[in-house]
């Protein structure tokens, strides 16, 4: 904060003392507010460029010296044209004309290309572990954020251009849960890029010739020998038969569900009915869902059960049990018949 107000400090009055030196003091309470407009200007943009990666930075460099040297041999070629008086008039703005159009040019092509460039062995690729492109679904989703707080994902996270758009036109809808979930995804995006941990990278590169959102990620995840990090099943499923990584964040999330074995005993609370006539339904804290026989009339409560059989699917895991009561009773039962 102290060097961002020297810097205010410093432009505001050397912008005072330039006026001052040719205009005189009117115009130099002129050139005191374009020196503050100007630190406020190089900070902004000082913000801006910290979010970009640099190697973007050092590709747009790169491509506005090559277009600047391109409009200098442009512009020294024009030195031997015929000039007239009135040209002569004119050349200057056509140099500075030249300069400009080229050194933009320059400047966009090479921070927008410099992926490509990096992509075909000219310079060391990196390993397909270092490359995640993230799906909408996932990004919707919002749980790779604290996945990737917690430090379990290295490497870069590429946000397709076409993502992004995807991403636009939900948060756009007139349907207020689309709208609603499209906005989710960009502020998940957003708080992403603003920590410190994770290394954001919004890639233009485009398939116009696919149609799909799916399609492009495979392609794109080929093109750069990347993983896709989806919870998409139907994508998981198309990817895995064309040989691309994935990881599946539902899958993550089951991998890490606590281990339960028949003959456990824990307490629950009945939510609702299940399909079956006696059954009643309730939940883990992680939203494994539970099947209970004989527990329909104690809805709303809860119970003691014991753990019967896991069954896991691919949707995930579901546990069966009955009431601790009722295996108490038929044990009661059971053993009174033998005797």
């Amino acid at each position: 904060m102290i060097i961002k107000i020297l810097l205010m400090a410093a432009c505001s009055i050397s912008g005072y003392f330039i006026a001052f030196t040719y205009y005189g003091f009117p115009i130099a309470l002129i050139g005191l507010f374009s020196g503050f407009l100007i630190a406020i200007s190089v900070i902004r943009a000082e913000q801006a460029i910290r979010k970009v990666s640099l190697r973007i930075i050092f590709g747009g460099v790169v491509g506005m010296i090559i277009g600047l040297f391109i409009a200098f041999f442009l512009a020294y070629g024009l030195n031997f044209v015929g000039v007239t008086w009135e040209k002569q008039q004119v050349a200057p703005w056509i140099y500075a004309l030249l300069t400009g159009i080229m050194g933009y040019l320059g400047l966009v092509i090479g921070s927008k290309k410099i992926e490509e460039f990096s992509l075909f062995s000219f310079s060391q690729p990196k390993e397909s572990s270092d490359y995640g492109i993230l799906d909408t679904s996932v990004i919707i989703d919002g749980r790779i954020a604290d996945i990737c707080d917690t430090g379990f994902i290295e490497g870069t996270l590429v946000v397709p251009r076409f993502v992004l758009d995807e991403l636009q036109y939900i948060a756009d809808s007139s349907d207020s849960m689309k709208r609603s979930r499209g906005r989710r995804g960009l502020d998940i995006l957003n708080r992403m890029q603003r920590s410190s941990g994770i290394n954001i990278e919004v890639v233009d590169q485009d398939f116009p010739k696919l149609k799909g959102v799916d399609a492009k990620l495979v392609a794109m995840a080929k093109k750069m020998t990347a993983r896709i990090i989806t919870n998409d099943f139907n994508l998981n499923k198309v990817a895995e038969l064309q040989g691309i990584k994935i990881l599946n964040v539902n899958e993550l999330a089951n991998a890490l569900k606590p281990v339960v074995l028949p003959g456990e005993i824990m307490t629950v609370k009945i939510i609702k009915e299940g399909k079956e006539p006696g059954q009643g339904v309730a939940y883990l804290d992680d939203g494994t869902m539970i099947i209970v026989d004989h527990a329909q009339k104690y809805q709303g409560s809860s119970v003691e059960v014991i753990v019967t059989s896991v069954l896991q699917t691919t949707a995930g895991r579901m546990i069966f049990s009955e009431m601790k009561e009722v295996v108490n009773d038929k044990k009661t039962y059971g053993f009174s018949a033998k005797q």
